[in-house]
């Protein structure tokens, strides 16, 4: 393609998705420079987060232009360049998420900085998809998302529960203080361990540094919330004999997940790149594979656009306490990191990704009551 026809082939594909170039709307975009055209035909996602970050474009509300372009699937029409494909090759011949690698995106995104955390999230730190059917807050919804986890998953006081990437102990906490239950967690994070500990000090909770599978025991229940996002293709079946190995008999194991329409051997190329280092959204075809034989699902919930929610009061946040971040992190962070919320806040809006809560059992136990939705 000749360069000087960038500028009309990536006008038009923006036009099949009512965005213009330097409109007057909210979802149009302003181009600061000439090359942004030539760059994002060849790069793709990549050039276009990457290019954002290097403010060669703006657009007021970034939110609304995503989910304008993913409703019109304009993410399959501009497919990237060669370092996607080998990207993609790579991920099928290797184990991106072997556990030599597992402390990667804990180095890299969860120990960033727990001040950036602290201002970003809930009063609670907890930093997965709230449940806002009936909150009108974001503290108010993570709590009713912790409290919706253990109604589903029946707990009760003196229970011992195992949680597979545990965050900074939100839900260990929750359940310690308000189950009576005794709560095992582990992470990949030191940062995360530091400040979790000291979040549930004098409470029935052990917080580990440590890789989901290398735990032992066993419980009588076994959850993630927001691990599997990490786990990778190719140890899915690996995840899910973790669980049925420290699973009691008669247990019942919970997982938290974003989830993809399709299924993928790699993330986004941007997303990967800035935000979470070999991350990958498992699908249906993926985790059912994963699980057969070992476990029996009885119940796969959705709520999906409660993220988009979550996710604009995070940005909120984030926007409301940069001034007093601003002297740690840089510009050029406060642009990627707008991107990432906005860009995930439309992704969830266009119901290109989902938010899914599974109930499972092990073959043979009586179906539990489970559906508190």
């Amino acid at each position: 393609m000749a360069k000087q026809d960038a500028p009309r082939v990536v006008r038009d594909l923006l036009l099949t998705a009512g965005i213009t170039i330097n409109g007057d709307n909210p979802w149009d975009i302003t181009v600061h420079r000439e090359d942004f055209f030539g760059r994002v035909l060849r790069g793709g996602v990549l050039a276009l987060g990457e290019s954002y970050m290097d403010g060669w474009w703006d657009c007021e509300a970034l939110d609304q232009m995503f989910d304008r372009a993913l409703r019109a699937r304009l993410d399959r029409m501009v497919k990237g360049n060669l370092q996607t494909a080998w990207h993609t090759l790579t991920a099928r011949l290797f184990n991106l998420q072997k556990k030599s690698r597992a402390d990667e995106v804990g180095r890299k995104h969860y120990d960033i900085g727990n001040d950036l955390y602290r201002a970003m999230l809930d009063s609670r730190m907890v930093y997965t998809c709230g449940y806002w059917r009936n909150a009108d807050c974001l503290d108010d919804a993570q709590i009713a998302k912790m409290d919706l986890v253990c109604r589903k998953v029946g707990l009760r006081p003196g229970m011992k529960v195992l949680e597979l990437g545990c965050g900074w102990g939100s839900f260990a906490r929750y359940a310690a203080e308000t189950y009576g239950a005794e709560v095992t967690g582990v992470t990949i994070s030191k940062e995360q361990v530091e400040l979790g500990c000291e979040i549930c000090k004098g409470l029935p909770v052990e917080i580990r540094y440590q890789d989901y599978r290398e735990v032992s025991g066993v419980y009588d229940r076994v959850i993630s919330i927001g691990i599997l996002e990490h786990v990778g293709y190719k140890n899915y079946r690996v995840y899910m004999k973790t669980v049925d190995r420290t699973l009691k008999d008669d247990g019942i194991a919970f997982f938290h997940t974003i989830g993809g329409n399709v299924s993928i051997v790699i993330g986004n190329p941007w997303t990967t790149r800035y935000i979470f280092p070999n991350g990958q959204i498992p699908s249906i075809a993926q985790l059912g594979k994963a699980m057969e034989g070992l476990m029996v699902i009885e119940d796969w919930h959705n709520f999906g656009p409660d993220y988009d929610k979550t996710l604009m009061a995070w940005y909120e946040n984030f926007e409301k306490h940069w001034p007093e971040l601003q002297d740690r992190y840089s510009e050029r962070f406060h642009r990627m990191w707008r991107f990432y919320l906005l860009s995930s806040a439309g992704a969830f809006r266009s119901r290109s990704i989902q938010l899914w809560q599974v109930v499972m059992t092990k073959p043979g136990m009586s179906q539990p009551d489970c559906r508190c939705v």
